[in-house]
C-alpha cells in the first residue's frame, strides 16, 4: 500500500511539474519488454497517453500486425516484409509503371494498387478519391518515419485499417460532429447552419484522411496514436476543438465556401495545444480506457 501511495505521489508530482512523460514511458518499456506483447494493453495504453516518439513505430507496426506480437519473431517477420517490398518494387519498375525519379508517396501507391489487385491498366488514367487519400496519409506518414519500407507497410495498413474496420463508423462521423457540437456550443452549430456550411466542412480532410495535410505531423501523430490503437472517434473531437478554437473567426464569415476555405488552412501555430484540448474532450464525452488501472503503469 505504501509503495502504490509512492507510486500515486510520484506521478502527480511528475505531472504537475511537467514530466508526466517520464513515467509513461517507464511504464511503456514495461509492457515492451514481454515476450509476447499484449495488445490489449497496448491499446489502452495508446488510448490513454501519447506514445513517446522512440517507441512510436515499433508500437504501430505490431497494432497494425505489422509484426506479430511475438518478440523473436520481429527480425523474421520484417525480412519477409522487406523482400515482398522489394519484389513488388521491382515488378512495377519491369511494367515501368515506377522510375527512379517517381516520388516516393507515388512509389507506395502503385505498390499498394498493385497488391491490392487495383493497378490501373496504364498511368494515364486518372487517381480514384481513394488514392488521393492514399497520398494524403502517406506523404504525412513520410514527415514521420524515415525507413521508406516501414513507411510503406504503415501507409499500406493503416490504409487497410480506415477501410475495412472503420469503414462503416467514418460515414457516421459528421452528424456525430453535429450531435457534440449542439453540445458544446449551440450558438455556433447555428451559425454554420444558417451560413448552410454543415454540409460543406472539409469532411474528407478531417476524416477520410484522418487530418493529413492539415495538422503538422507533431501533432497529427498524437491523433493517430488513437485511431491506430481503435478509435476513428477521436477524429470527430479534433474536429469539434477546431470549430470551438477557431469560433471567433467562424462566426465573422457569413459564407460557406469560405469558412470551409479557412478550416482547409488553420493556422499551424497552436494545433498541440488543439489536439490536448481535443483528447481532454474525448475522455470526458467518451470515458477513459479502462482495461488498465494506473496502478499497472505506474
Amino acid at each position: 500500500m505504501a509503495e502504490d501511495s509512492q507510486r500515486n505521489f510520484r506521478s502527480v508530482y511528475y505531472e504537475k511539474v511537467g514530466f508526466r512523460g517520464v513515467e509513461e514511458k517507464k511504464s511503456l518499456e514495461i509492457l515492451l519488454k514481454d515476450d509476447r506483447l499484449d495488445i490489449e494493453k497496448l491499446c489502452t495504453f495508446s488510448q490513454r497517453f501519447p506514445l513517446p516518439s522512440m517507441y512510436r513505430i515499433l508500437v504501430w507496426k505490431v497494432l497494425l500486425g505489422i509484426i506479430p506480437p511475438h518478440h523473436e519473431s520481429h527480425t523474421l517477420v520484417m525480412k519477409y516484409r522487406t523482400e515482398q517490398y522489394r519484389d513488388v518494387y521491382h515488378a512495377l519498375q519491369v511494367i515501368r509503371f515506377i522510375k527512379d525519379f517517381t516520388p516516393q508517396v507515388e512509389v507506395f501507391l502503385r505498390m499498394h494498387q498493385l497488391e491490392s489487385g487495383r493497378l490501373p491498366r496504364n498511368l494515364a488514367f486518372p487517381l480514384e478519391p481513394e488514392d488521393e487519400v492514399f497520398l494524403a496519409i502517406a506523404k504525412a506518414m513520410e514527415e514521420v518515419v524515415e525507413d521508406n519500407i516501414d513507411c510503406y507497410w504503415l501507409v499500406s495498413s493503416f490504409v487497410n485499417q480506415l477501410n475495412n474496420k472503420y469503414k462503416d463508423s467514418l460515414p457516421q462521423l459528421p452528424k456525430v460532429l453535429e450531435q457534440y457540437l449542439n453540445v458544446e456550443d449551440n450558438r455556433l452549430l447555428a451559425h454554420l447552419k444558417a451560413c448552410s456550411a454543415v454540409s460543406k466542412l472539409p469532411y474528407n480532410l478531417w476524416f477520410k484522411k484522418c487530418f493529413a495535410g492539415c495538422l503538422p505531423e507533431s501533432s497529427l501523430q498524437r491523433v493517430w496514436d488513437k485511431v491506430i490503437s481503435g478509435s476513428c472517434k477521436i477524429l470527430v473531437f479534433v474536429a469539434l476543438e477546431i470549430l470551438l478554437t477557431f469560433k471567433m473567426k467562424i462566426m465573422a464569415l457569413t459564407n460557406a465556401e469560405k469558412i470551409t476555405q479557412f478550416l482547409e488552412n488553420i493556422p499551424q501555430d497552436n494545433t498541440d495545444a488543439i489536439v490536448s484540448k481535443a483528447i481532454d474532450l474525448w475522455h470526458k464525452h467518451c470515458g477513459m480506457p479502462v482495461h488498465l488501472k494506473q496502478v499497472d503503469f505506474f
